[in-house]
């Protein structure tokens, strides 16, 4: 069973790739640029936009785990193309090739679209694939970390210094990327009564989610340090907002648009959205897994 696989450079996508080739399961990744094919892996070169390459990745497979997408853009109506068009290509390229399954990786940003440019762009997506006709699952991952993340790697790098500003008081849920790759896998073939056509927010476990507070707490353990956490109010984020565009221009790691739904309070995954055990279960506790995440950040040089 050959799986087609969008975003497979990302840092999900890299995940999924190295669990596929754990599970000596065949995968069609689409690349930007050109790589040589590896053991396991056929690279197909070219974008969401690329309808020709899209007819490519997806002829001859049997699922799609549509992960590809913007998660942060200088400007908004970024978003736009890459995550509601670029979805609305993947689907035609897979109903033309008559392939039935779709696994899309979306965002819990997508419940409360009205925060941000980002989460609107990501409902308008699930709205795409729900009209589809396909047999879809939609998962909505919250805080992904782990070996290799850049936005996580923010609040360690500050945390060395024993100071991690926060967002507003609130909470959200995390998980592993790996975990979150396990899980994408495990639903392609899946049993249908319990993922078709179904909505899932993952998370690693943790009941209620982790309290900002919390979160800081335990990323400052992971790196040997006491941290002073202060809850920056709204304005005072839109303002390092302001200066992170001067300082990193279109690199810039905070956005309004991320401000946006950065203070909203509540981020944990629902209950009632939780994948079935007898499908998935996270493996990597949050303490565990952030531990293991800056060793990897010292072993790769980042801290």
């Amino acid at each position: 069973m050959t799986i087609a696989l969008t975003g497979a450079t990302g840092f999900v996508g890299q995940a999924v790739v190295d669990e596929a080739v754990s599970r000596a399961l065949p995968v069609k990744a689409l690349t930007r640029r050109a790589k040589a094919d590896t053991a396991g892996i056929a690279w197909v070169t070219g974008t969401l936009a690329d309808d020709r390459a899209l007819a490519t990745l997806v002829a001859g497979t049997a699922a799609v785990i549509h992960v590809a997408g913007l998660t942060n853009a200088s400007d908004p109506a970024a978003f736009e193309a890459a995550n509601v068009s670029g979805t609305q290509g993947v689907i035609a390229a897979i109903r033309a090739a008559r392939v039935k399954r779709l696994v899309f990786v979306s965002s819990l940003s997508a419940r409360e679209p009205g925060l941000s440019a980002y989460g609107a762009s990501k409902a308008r997506a699930e709205a795409l694939v729900e009209a589809s006709g396909l047999d879809w699952t939609i998962v909505r991952p919250p805080g992904v970390y782990g070996p290799r993340d850049v936005d996580y790697f923010e609040m360690f790098r500050s945390a060395r210094l024993g100071f991690v500003p926060l967002p507003p008081r609130g909470a959200s849920s995390l998980i592993h990327v790996a975990d979150l790759a396990r899980l994408l896998l495990d639903l392609v073939d899946a049993p249908p009564a319990l993922v078709r056509k179904r909505v899932f927010e993952p998370d690693d476990g943790r009941e209620g989610g982790w309290s900002h507070r919390e979160l800081a707490a335990a990323i400052g353990t992971a790196v040997g340090r006491r941290v002073f956490a202060p809850q920056l109010p709204r304005g005072l984020m839109l303002a390092g907002a302001r200066i992170d565009r001067l300082l990193r221009g279109d690199k810039a790691r905070l956005t309004p648009d991320r401000v946006g739904y950065m203070a909203h309070p509540n981020w944990v995954a629902s209950s009632g959205k939780a994948v079935p055990r007898a499908v998935w279960q996270p493996q990597i506790a949050g303490e565990q897994g952030l531990a293991a995440t800056a060793r990897w950040y010292r072993e790769a040089g980042w801290l």
